[in-house]
Order: structure tokens, then sequence, then C-alpha cells
């Protein structure tokens, strides 16, 4: 019988690590596996070895002990699976059974010639290729899960990709927008589907975009390869293809200076806190989710100048960057002191959505700080725009745009002298806005002092 306990180990000076499980069973088998899960030591103190809660503990860390039952239970799947398999029982071989349960790709037979089949082989080869990277695997993954169950629902499972026309574009695009109402119709389709993804609304115009967008890709590469001798999109005609493709954005929502300003200053309850210490830096810094989710303190650094600042290459592009030029972004003094008290252990950012997830958490975050003035946000079945309040509004893309939009407003225009033409490129040939330049500016911009640190990043003044 396998058994399964947790190892860490901190260096010196530390406060939390990333565990490690070991997997023994008898004495042919101990392999370990390294997970994402990071944990303090006052937190793991309330553990047995074997991730179980010690005897007369009550008071623990509830996302702490789920992380860790869920990957042994990962790990005894991938074991199970190893010896069913008769994979050689490696560390490096669990992990990539790991992997592969975690990101389970959609098996087909590589020569399949069903609609279904070659978008899925598109996704994993455009993977394979570093087209694009892990997290927009999953959501193209996702988008084959779509098609599939358009096929299946409409008995077209078996159709050959050639064979998919312009007409079935455009009752593809209704199936996304209406596919909540196929869910009571069709269980079995939807049967194994986890309860997040399944959908329960009509979907937004944006989001069928996005996907008419993925599939216009996966045929253009299609022609390209000379699979196909012209794209379903090249024959919708101009009228209809510029219908599936328009994109509508409403005003642009952020916070302004003093609402920021207010979230800062309010006291909240201890069930928002952490929320409140999240959307903060995440305001302060400006990253997309995805890059938040991925920093520690080994992102933090300290310019020759005494000022502390966070670098990261952005995994959205950085597969399209001539170079491995990092973002850097100076920190004022309220992000650095939320970075220094919680060195990114925000557990609210592992679930961006869902019932209780980081979006949702922002919502009741805004509200409970009274941030409700209205906005306009376009109601596509009426077909106007409604007033709503902003914490309805709220969410991480909130975040981002707020950054966005009080830096872009202290911002110089560099063509304000009048001495080159709007778009020269001499202009930016002559100057460049070091890092200190820009902590002037998001100082100005949030309404923050500016302040200087050692490599410790103590505060020196």
């Amino acid at each position: 019988m396998e058994k399964i306990i947790i190892v860490w180990r901190f260096k010196e000076g530390e406060k939390k690590a990333r565990l490690r499980f070991r997997l023994r069973d008898g004495r042919a088998v101990d392999v370990f596996h390294k997970s994402n899960i990071v944990a303090t030591v006052s937190d793991l103190d309330k553990f047995e070895v074997n991730g179980e809660l010690k005897p007369r503990v009550t008071i623990y860390n509830k996302d702490l002990f789920e992380d860790i039952q869920n990957e042994k239970a990962l790990i005894k799947k991938a074991y199970k699976q190893m010896v069913d398999k008769g994979t050689s029982i490696t560390s490096a071989n669990l992990e990539a059974e790991i992997q592969s349960l975690s990101t389970p790709a959609v098996h087909l037979p590589a020569k399949d010639k069903t609609m279904a089949a070659r978008l899925s082989r598109f996704v994993e080869e455009g993977y394979r290729d570093g087209v694009f990277g892990l997290s927009r695997l999953k959501h193209y993954r996702g988008s084959v899960g779509k098609m599939s169950r358009y096929l299946r629902i409409h008995r077209k499972s078996a159709l050959p990709f050639e064979d998919f026309t312009a007409d079935m574009l455009m009752d593809y695009r209704i199936f996304l927008f209406e596919e909540y109402e196929y869910v009571d119709k069709y269980p079995a389709v939807y049967k194994d589907m986890k309860s997040r993804d399944i959908p329960t609304e009509r979907r937004k115009g944006n989001t069928v975009v996005g996907e008419m967008k993925f599939l216009r890709t996966f045929f253009a590469e299609l022609e390209d390869k000379d699979e196909i001798s012209k794209s379903p999109f090249r024959k919708l005609g101009a009228e209809r293809r510029k219908i599936v493709m328009k994109t509508t954005y409403d005003d642009p929502v952020f916070l302004r200076k003093e609402e920021l300003q207010k979230v800062m200053a309010a006291e909240v309850p201890d069930s928002l806190k952490e929320t409140k210490d999240a959307f903060v830096l995440h305001c302060a810094i400006g990253f997309r989710i995805g890059d938040f989710q991925r920093m520690t303190m080994d992102n933090v650094s300290v310019s020759p100048d005494g000022i502390p600042y966070i670098h990261y290459l952005p995994q959205k592009t950085k597969t399209r960057q001539a170079d491995n030029h990092e973002i850097e972004t100076p920190l004022m003094r309220f992000a650095l002191d939320i970075i220094k008290r919680t060195e990114f252990n925000l557990p609210i950012l592992r679930y961006p959505s869902g019932k209780s997830g980081y979006n949702k958490k922002i919502k009741k975050l805004l509200e409970a700080v009274g941030i409700d003035r209205k906005v306009a946000v376009f109601d596509e079945a009426a077909g106007e725009n409604k007033y709503v309040p902003l914490y309805e509004v709220g969410s991480s893309k909130l975040a981002r745009n707020t950054h966005v939009d009080l830096m872009n407003k202290v911002q110089v225009n560099l063509y304000a002298a009048g001495l080159h033409r709007e778009g020269s490129k001499a202009v930016k040939r002559y100057t460049m806005m070091e890092l200190k330049d820009r902590f002037a500016l998001m100082c100005v911009a949030f309404g923050a002092e500016q302040y200087k640190v050692d490599q410790n990043l103590d505060i020196i003044h």
C-alpha cells in the first residue's frame, strides 16, 4: 500500500517554503513530487507529515488543508495510472503523469480527419511549437470542448473538417450564445464537466467573437497547409463576416484616484482583508491575473538608486517577444508594505472566478467600501446601455484598468513641444524614461510619497 508524506525544508531566515511530496510503496518505490503549494512554518505546524491535522487542532489554514488533500489525491491517481500502464516508477515519470492529469489533453488519433480531432491537434501542436503558453493552451482546450459539444448535440461528431461550411459557422455562433439552453436538454453531454465550466447564462458578444477568431486562425492554417482550398470564413460574405467579427466595448471603467485611496483607507471585515491586499497591490502594479498568480519574492529587486521594483516576463506575450526583456514596475510604499507583509501568499488569487473567487470578492470589497458611482454597461439583450453601481463590475480587469488610467493621466506627451510631428520615431530615439522617472510619475499618479530602500527592502527615507 502506497504512503504519501509531505517534505519541506526552510532555508535560514525563510518564513515559507514550497511543499514536496514523497510517495513510497514497499522498498521498490520511493519517488518525489514538487508541488506548487507554498506554506508557512506556523501553518505547517498544525499538520502531521501525512497531511492530516494533528490531534486537538481546531484552528488551521483550511485552504492549505484542502490543497494538500487534493495534491495527495492527484499523486495517488497518477501512481495508479503508471502502475496500470506499466510505466517505470521514477520521480520524473511521476511529474509527467501528474502534469498530464492536471492539464488533460483531448486524446484523438493523429490521422483522424474529424473536425474536433483536427482542431484538437491544431491546439496541441501550437503549444508544442511555442506559439502560445500553458494558460492559452487551457483556454483553447476549452474551445475544443465547445466545438465537440456542438458537433455531438447536432449529431455531426464524425464530420470531416473540410466539410465544415460557412452556414455551420453561423449556426455554431448561435450555439455559443445559447449553449446554456442545451444543458438540461442534453444532460449526458455535460455530465462529466466541472460545474464551474457548465454555461448558465447567455455568453457575451465579445466572448463569442473571441471563439470565432480562434476558429478563423485554425482555418487559415489549414489553408496555408493546403488541407482545405478555402476557409469557410472567406465564404461568409463581407457583411456577415463583419457581424461575426465585430467587437464592441463599453466605456472604460476604472477607479479614480480618490476612490482607490478610499479603498486603501477603509477598515474592512476579516473576510475581505486578503482581497483588499490583493486588489490594492493589483492596482499598483497592473499585472495580468496570470502574471500576478506567479509572483514570488524572487521577482522583487532594488535599483542602484534605492527604488524597489518588481520584474517579470509577461506570460501572455513572452513567446512573441524578440528578446527576454522583463517588465519592470516601481513599487510605491503601500505596495511594498503589502508585499513584505504577505510575501505574495494570497490564496484568493488561486481561483479568479467562481462563487467565492477573487472577482466575486472584489465586488464585495468595493460594495463594502461604498464605491457605488454609476457606470454605463451595454445590455446586449435590451440593445442599450444600463447604469449600474461600479462595484457590480468589480474584477481583476478593473484593477488593471485603474493602473493604466492613473498612469496615463500623468504621462507627458512626447510631441507637446512641437519640435516633431505626431508619431515621429526621432523623439523616442532622443530620450528614454528611466525607472526613477517612472517611479516619480507613479507616485504623483497614486498620490504616494517617494522613498528609498536598502538591498534588504528596509526603508532608508
